[in-house]
């Protein structure tokens, strides 16, 4: 696989992993006490990055794949409850992982197009 699938298949999954933790603040909007969270791309994609380890001595990726340490609370004291969750901002912020999500998806059919038809032209 060449690189730009790679990072495109990347920046899906990050889409994914963030979608999820965006729909956990949404279903505990009204749960009191709950903090809401959030992914950042970049912190997820540099996680992600492969090491390369060529010494038994060299540091190794982490089992969850960084998720843990890109995941972020916000740690706004929020309403009466200690609920901070922004229903508007949640939505908002759902919206735009979606377009990410459906133009990494737009743009990795267009790539395996590509080699589909260089495969038969040949």
């Amino acid at each position: 696989m060449d690189k730009e699938m790679t990072v495109l298949q990347r920046i899906i999954q990050s889409a994914n992993i963030r979608q999820k933790v965006i729909s956990s603040n949404i279903a505990n909007a009204d749960t009191p006490g709950y903090k809401s969270k959030d992914v950042h791309f970049g912190d997820l994609l540099k996680n992600n990055i492969k090491l390369l380890t060529t010494n038994p001595g060299h540091v190794k990726k982490p089992d969850d794949n960084g998720i843990n340490s890109t995941i972020t609370v916000n740690n706004d004291p929020g309403w009466g409850d200690r609920n901070n969750v922004l229903l508007n901002s949640e939505m908002a912020k759902m919206t735009e992982n979606s377009l990410t999500h459906d133009a990494a998806v737009k743009l990795l059919n267009a790539k395996i197009k590509m080699f589909r038809s260089a495969i038969r032209t040949k």
